[in-house]
């Protein structure tokens, strides 16, 4: 730090240098951290090395220092931002009042509890921080900050600002280009023209989305975002990626989700495939000729992949798929399955799996799956539509021998494991676009809403909430594209990747839960799209690890570090 950023105005309810102090704040966050992490990997080690089991019966506290890394690097990618938005002139009061309020809260559930969850909250001394090591986080900056950060009038104000800004798509400069806002641009009106208008019908009918929808995604380059233009795509990165699914996922989390299907094949088959591989399937996705689905889990497996039984056969030129896979995405209306498979029946881990590019007839409402040796039936859901969850059942399934991901068997889990980043930075992506849906869908209501003869957004436990969901919409959005500014740079962003997933999944629960409180009963009828939303909220947590997987990976990254 060499300069403060100083805002402040007569009874302005901003900390002066507040970004002095926020550098500082994260500093000592950090320091925290590594307290923590000493002291954890001290309590599970095992002649030097962190033991599985000792692990496992300490979990809790264990997923606790995830939850703890995850808040200071959420903190220290937030000061980055206000330090760009400095540098180019764009470090307002709102930027600042966000900055504070997060600096605010978030160090004092470092200081006094993390909530990992509605009922667990991870307190210092289950981490083995003493009153010493406490009292060493808690420099002036972090007193100050805890102190006088996320106040009353602060919130106040914030809201105020916001409130003269209705309409924009972010409160607070995002820090990003402006050729990724005027990607955002292009997504956010295709969004609230084919999207906002009819996601609550499509969501209350349970419905697919129109394909004519999937067709102008596919003219807008959304499924080929991130795929090199040697290949037909438009070779973006993964940061364009994010707002892009940001977008679409605010005006509907199932138009939001379509893209996830091609990131995913697009990564499987860029990382493991052939050179005929590639030629032959990349441009197809890209120009959406084919759509496809991810064939992963299965009834008893769950996150469990490596015990996975689906087999795979050779038979002649052909693989003959055995077996039962569920939670398969929008697996009637495509036209490729990416489908890991066991092909060395005498293994029983994640070494004897390779990954298949299945080819699928497209099916219709009529015959979902005419595909000789497939069937499914759908799973019903709570949100989370427009796609529709199946399960499939394979009984002599042929998929052409040439098909094999890389040609070389057992690799299916590694070529996977390699497109957990892309995916969880995008599932992030996702989160803050239901998070940000969320935040205005409650705004607006407690505008119109009168209530003992003011609007609902007069009360401060109203504008509280509606100050809190912006602020925490904009740390997750910095961590996840941090995350995706690491995945392009070609550096390993597992960790922050996760970090990303982990708290924008429960900061996507929290605004829609908020929203639907400020809604008040109205919340609770089918008719608002505040209800479709908490509902689809709910799954971010489950998918693409789930939340205490996310927390246990990120655990041991720390303590093997």
């Amino acid at each position: 730090m060499t300069e403060a950023v100083r805002i402040l105005q007569p009874d302005s309810p901003l900390l002066p240098d507040v970004l002095i102090l926020a550098d500082a704040a994260a500093s000592a966050a950090a320091g925290l951290v590594g307290t923590a992490r000493e002291a954890l990997a001290q309590k599970l080690s095992r002649s030097g090395r962190i033991s599985n089991a000792a692990l496992e019966a300490d979990q809790f506290a264990a997923h606790g220092l995830a939850w703890m890394a995850t808040y200071a690097e959420s903190l220290r990618e937030l000061v980055h931002w206000a330090l760009r938005l400095g540098k180019a002139g764009q470090f307002g009061e709102t930027e600042a009042l966000i900055l504070q309020i997060a600096f605010g809260e978030y160090l004092g559930q470092l200081a006094g509890g993390i909530p990992m969850s509605q009922t667990e909250v991870v307190r210092p001394e289950t981490l083995g921080l003493d009153d010493a090591a406490i009292a060493t986080f808690r420099t002036a900056e972090v007193r100050t900050l805890i102190a006088a950060g996320n106040t009353d009038a602060a919130r106040a104000r914030l809201v105020e600002l916001m409130i003269e800004q209705a309409g924009v798509a972010s409160f607070g400069a995002t820090g990003l280009d402006d050729d990724y806002e005027m990607i955002r641009d292009q997504f956010r009106r295709f969004a609230d023209e084919k999207v906002v208008p009819f996601a609550q019908e499509w969501h209350h009918d349970d419905k697919l989305i129109p394909i004519e929808i999937l067709n102008e995604m596919g003219e807008l380059g959304t499924f080929g975002l991130t795929i090199p233009e040697e290949y037909g795509g438009a070779g973006l990165s993964k940061t364009a990626m994010c707002v892009v699914s940001e977008e679409l996922s605010r005006g509907y989390i199932g138009v939001g989700s379509l893209g996830t299907r091609s990131e995913i094949a697009a990564e499987l088959i860029l990382g493991g495939g052939t050179e005929e591989q590639k030629a032959e399937w990349l441009p197809k996705l890209a120009a959406a000729e084919v759509l496809p689905t991810a064939v992963f889990t299965e009834p008893n497996t769950g996150s469990d992949l490596g015990s996975l039984r689906t087999r795979a056969v050779r038979d002649g030129d052909d693989w003959v798929v055995t077996g039962n896979k569920t939670w398969i995405t929008h697996a009637a209306r495509t036209d490729l399955m990416t489908m890991l498979v066991r092909t060395d029946p005498a293994t029983t881990d994640h070494t004897g799996l390779s990954m298949l590019l299945a080819p699928k007839p497209r099916g219709t409402d009529e015959t979902p799956f005419p595909a000789e040796g497939m069937t499914g039936g759908e799973i019903e859901v709570l949100g989370y539509r427009g796609m529709k969850e199946y399960e499939l059942a394979f009984d002599g399934f042929r998929v052409p021998g040439g098909n094999l991901l890389g040609g070389v068997e057992g690799q299916g889990f590694r070529q996977l494991m390699r497109t957990f980043e892309s995916a969880r930075i995008q599932t992030a992506a996702r989160a803050i676009g239901v998070a940000q849906c969320a935040l205005e869908l409650g705004m607006k209501y407690a505008q119109d809403r009168k209530q003992f003869g003011k609007p609902l957004i007069a009360f401060p436990r109203v504008y509280g909430k509606i100050a809190m969901m912006a602020v925490e919409i904009m740390v997750a959005r910095q961590i996840t594209y941090f995350a995706a500014r690491e995945k392009d740079e070609d550096r390993r962003c597992d960790l922050e990747a996760g970090m990303a997933k982990l708290l924008a999944a429960r900061i996507a629960w929290s605004n829609a839960d908020v929203a639907l409180q400020i809604h008040g009963g109205n919340g609770f009828a089918l008719e608002y799209p505040i209800s479709r939303v908490l509902c689809d909220a709910r799954i971010l947590s489950i998918f693409e690890g789930a939340a205490e997987i996310q927390a246990q990976v990120i655990a041991r990254r720390l303590l093997e570090s």
